[in-house]
């Protein structure tokens, strides 16, 4: 089944004419060194920032490590004897971060104690800046200019969707 040329042409109108969306970001805990003993964690997090829906990726090796999400207490202490979640299965754990506040995450085989911990406090997602309205002139020139590039666009669309192509498919 081959793909009209107009139909592709519109798609690719209607993405590049459409705002980009703040995106969540993947984060490999460790970077490069991944989930491993005797990696400073506490520099990791504090290079980075953490929003309302970023995911953090823990990867580590198979049947050596696991992922415990634990509570302040059992941070400090490395126990991970009454775990929020538990994670042990394959090389890797991906957890998104649904909400506000700090998270707390350890190795719970031994590996604590030789720095397999990380805490990460997660602020809102970032919020596109607002524009400062304005009731002169030349701003309600913008917003018209504004309708009718959108008008513009549109018919574009309508046109490259519905109109026959001047050569043969």
């Amino acid at each position: 089944m081959a793909t009209s040329p107009r139909l592709l042409l519109a798609v690719l109108l209607l993405f590049a004419s459409a705002a980009a969306p703040s995106v969540a970001v993947k984060l490999v805990v460790g970077g490069g060194k991944h989930w491993a003993p005797n990696v400073n964690y506490t520099d990791w997090a504090d290079g980075h920032e953490f929003h309302v829906g970023d995911w953090l990726e823990f990867d580590y090796e198979k049947d050596r490590y696991d992922v415990v999400q634990v509570n302040e207490t059992a941070y400090a202490k490395c126990d991970g004897s009454s775990p929020i979640l538990s994670y042990s299965r394959g090389r890797n754990f991906v957890f998104r971060l649904n909400t506000t506040g700090r998270f707390y995450f350890i190795c719970s085989r031994g590996y604590c104690w030789n720095g397999m911990k990380v805490s990460v406090l997660v602020r809102p997602a970032p919020t596109p800046p607002a524009v400062a309205p304005s009731s002169s002139r030349a701003s309600r020139a913008r917003a018209a200019a504004g309708v009718w590039r959108w008008a513009a666009l549109t018919a574009l669309v309508g046109v490259a969707v519905l109109a026959p192509l001047p050569f043969r498919v």
